[in-house]
């Protein structure tokens, strides 16, 4: 689809605006209206759904936002869900059903709105548990029995306790552990490109830096793409799950009109409002924010819930990582500087290494180094 954006008139406006109006963020035309307009209230409503739903805040009506927009008008109960494996049904109606069947005590994976598998698997048990037709579709009949229910699981959230059981029982040692790495952009996709500078090339080196640290360690690290390859979000993500990730670590540079913003950001799959995260991915990036910011001095732009696809379909805990801007001169010089990317990579690493550390036999922020990380890993081997 085209992007939509303050201007643009038609059938597709006229939906948007439809659909804002029946999610209450503006009020509904009064009248025919002919032809719909983007007008500024439209963006005005736009931007306030996408911070609730965790998307950039553009105020532009693009794939994420308009599906998005799609999933929002779906509630619990008002279609059959089902799983189907070449087009998965997405929604908030799946958000519900994940959510519902987590508290009812079954492991329906991340609440993303995506049923896929694990969601079908943990429906199938329901239904059996509780005496319905076990077919895997949620229809009338299974929504009653999933609202009548009080819910079994209680003292957190269960989705939390599940991945943080994981994380202990993996143990603190990184050998063996699988760890993606998502070099952003790629091929003829160049990111932000500021005076020669080219975001693809320096995450691609960045990528490949990170890469040789984890695999001395006896981490297994595997590349999303090669130098000349851009697999969408999507494809990532697929990548990640086939391969079956303990963690994905995307690389990106970021830009802004204006040349004074500077610093590193990390963001992890959750809503503005918290009520769906990924808990260990949000431990994470806050890991990876705190060692880069000490490491390196970077402003601290802080750790942030996000939805962008990358995040939102990878089953195991994903962080996606700004570092610093290209269009700020500090920044950009910093960057070009092979060795400040070490820097960065070994912030990474360490940042790793405390994730499953724990907590346990850790060090203050900024001060464990990568041979402390080389020095615990035999020591835990024997």
């Amino acid at each position: 689809m085209r992007v939509l954006r303050r201007g643009d008139e038609g059938p597709a406006v006229a939906e948007v605006r439809s659909t804002l109006a029946a999610l209450g963020l503006m009020p509904p035309a009064e009248g025919q209206v002919e032809p719909a307009v983007f007008d500024p209230v439209v963006e005005h409503a736009i931007r306030a759904f996408q911070q609730q739903r965790g998307l950039i805040t553009d105020g532009l009506v693009g794939p994420a936002t308009y599906r998005a927009l799609r999933d929002a008008t779906h509630q619990l109960g008002g279609r059959p869900l089902a799983y189907m494996v070449s087009a998965p049904i997405t929604g908030d109606d799946v958000v519900t059903l994940q959510e519902r069947l987590l508290e009812l005590g079954y492991d329906a994976g991340r609440a993303n709105g995506v049923f896929g598998q694990q969601t079908e698997l943990a429906l199938r048990i329901f239904q059996r548990d509780y005496g319905l037709t076990v077919d895997g579709i949620c229809g009338p009949g299974t929504v009653r029995a999933l609202r009548q229910l009080s819910p079994r699981a209680s003292g957190g959230r269960p989705v939390l306790l599940r991945e943080q059981e994981r994380v202990r029982r993996s143990g603190p040692r990184l050998r063996g552990k699988r760890i993606v790495i998502d070099p952003g952009h790629g091929g003829a996709d160049q990111g932000v490109v500021v005076d020669g500078v080219l975001e693809r090339d320096l995450m691609w080196d960045l990528a490949t830096r990170l890469e040789g640290r984890m695999v001395a360690t006896g981490m297994e690290a595997l590349l999303t793409r090669g130098p000349d390859q851009c697999p969408d979000e999507g494809e990532r993500a697929r990548f990640a799950n086939d391969a079956g990730a303990d963690l994905v670590l995307s690389l990106h540079s970021d830009a802004n009109s204006s040349p004074h913003a500077q610093g590193v950001a990390s963001f992890h799959f959750g809503t503005a409002n918290r009520s769906t995260t990924s808990s260990l991915g949000e431990a994470m990036a806050g890991l990876v924010q705190r060692e880069l910011v000490k490491r390196t001095n970077l402003r601290d732009c802080g750790a942030h819930p996000k939805t962008w696809d990358l995040l939102r379909l990878t089953r195991c805990p994903a962080v996606r990582i700004d570092i610093g801007y290209l269009t700020n001169t500090d920044d950009r010089a910093r960057l070009s500087d092979p060795r400040f990317r070490d820097i960065i990579a070994e912030g990474i690493v360490v940042a790793v290494k405390r994730l499953y550390l724990l907590g346990e036999n850790d060090q203050p922020t900024g001060t464990f180094t990568f041979a402390d990380v080389m020095a615990h890993e035999v020591l835990s081997k024997g």
